[in-house]
């Protein structure tokens, strides 16, 4: 008789939605887990829905009982969700791990915050009620050994354990990137939402002085945000617009050539957003990120080995690490390298797979 797969519930956005937290579920959703288990989704949040508020008042009146529903007709084993654990979050999976539990699920609560929990709530009350958010799931998962440090400070019985993002390697690792030419300006890129806490208008003042300096290169910014504007306006302001290029959100195989045709990655980001995606494609693909220590990135790359670090809000050190990299080609392939082998080694679907599936066959044993 053919054994019963474990069935999973995994929470995200719509899947179709531009969402870290989606692309994470979409990762799963077609990786080898899929062999093991038998996973299904469950659309939270308002990201790909385009509701008024009146309907998003229902939903969130209403999402409770559709959990339930599915959970009894799919006969489901596990809750996976996934949080980014700010206010609004923990009152809607709150909601649902209640859910969950008065059914005897088990929860695998995923965040996705590189915040500390204390910092969440100033109210005890509040506090006691987030620890016990906490302890009530099976396993916590984390993005950075920082995180982690932070919720055993803020309760030692919390079960949590370090689970990083990985990203689909697939036309990075194993294609060969376009090679670098001395002769030609530096090929720059950003690739992210075009917010100011990511570190996009330090970028463009140190250009401005390296520019002054004489220096060639060319910048592609790939996004969009609530911040474009400014940023459109002070690249022109700044006599930049010739050598800055606005190419709106990138995808699939864009995005991929897009990382294989540039040299280093401009990302001095001071937002505290777990572990970004684009700094594991950019590591991916051997283009040598400028960043900051922040959130998960110094669990994934150090200094002067994958990338530089800079100080936030500092173009000048911005500047000084462009003409590190652009000045020495020795020096830029030996990280292109190490950080191309980094990925390959730590950062892949199938490492994530597996992380999850010990911690699925885990959480249904007890």
């Amino acid at each position: 008789m053919k054994e019963k797969k474990t069935r999973v519930l995994i929470f995200s956005p719509a899947l179709n939605a531009v969402s870290g937290v989606s692309t994470h579920v979409n990762m799963l959703l077609g990786s080898r887990l899929a062999q093991d288990f038998s996973l299904f989704h469950f659309q939270v949040g308002s990201e790909g829905r385009g509701e008024g508020k009146l309907q998003r008042l229902l939903r969130f009146i209403l999402s409770p009982l559709q959990l339930a529903v599915m959970l009894l007709r799919y006969r489901i084993d596990v809750v996976h969700i996934n949080t980014s654990m700010n206010t609004n979050a923990f009152w809607r999976d709150l909601t649902y791990l209640l859910v969950a539990r008065l059914l005897r699920r088990r929860v695998v609560n995923q965040i996705h915050s590189g915040s500390s929990p204390a910092a969440l709530f100033s109210s005890p009350f509040l506090k006691w009620l987030l620890r016990r958010f906490l302890l009530a799931a099976d396993v916590v998962t984390v993005l950075s050994s920082e995180t982690l440090a932070f919720h055993k400070a803020f309760d030692e019985r919390i079960h949590v354990e370090l689970v990083p993002n990985a990203i689909d390697t697939s036309g990075l690792l194993s294609v060969d990137r376009i090679s670098r030419e001395i002769s030609a300006p530096v090929r720059l890129v950003y690739v992210g939402r075009i917010v100011r806490s990511k570190g996009l208008i330090d970028s463009l003042h140190a250009l401005k002085m390296l520019k002054d300096q004489g220096a060639a290169f060319s910048l592609a910014v790939a996004g969009t945000g609530p911040d474009e504007a400014e940023v459109r306006q002070l690249a022109a302001s700044l006599e930049l617009s010739e050598m800055v290029t606005f190419l709106g959100p990138v995808f699939g195989e864009a995005k991929k050539s897009l990382w294989l045709s540039s040299d280093i990655q401009l990302f001095p980001t001071y937002h505290n957003e777990g572990l970004p995606y684009s700094i594991l494609e950019s590591l991916a693909a051997g283009c040598v990120p400028i960043t900051c220590k922040v959130a998960a990135i110094p669990d994934v790359m150090q200094d002067g080995v994958h990338g530089i670090f800079v100080q936030p809000k500092a173009p000048a050190a911005v500047a000084l690490a462009l003409q590190r990299l652009a000045g020495d080609n020795a020096y830029w392939k030996q990280m292109s390298d190490a950080g191309h082998a980094r990925i390959a080694e730590d950062y892949t679907v199938n490492r994530l797979a597996d992380r999850f599936r010990s911690i699925y066959q885990r959480a249904v044993s007890t």
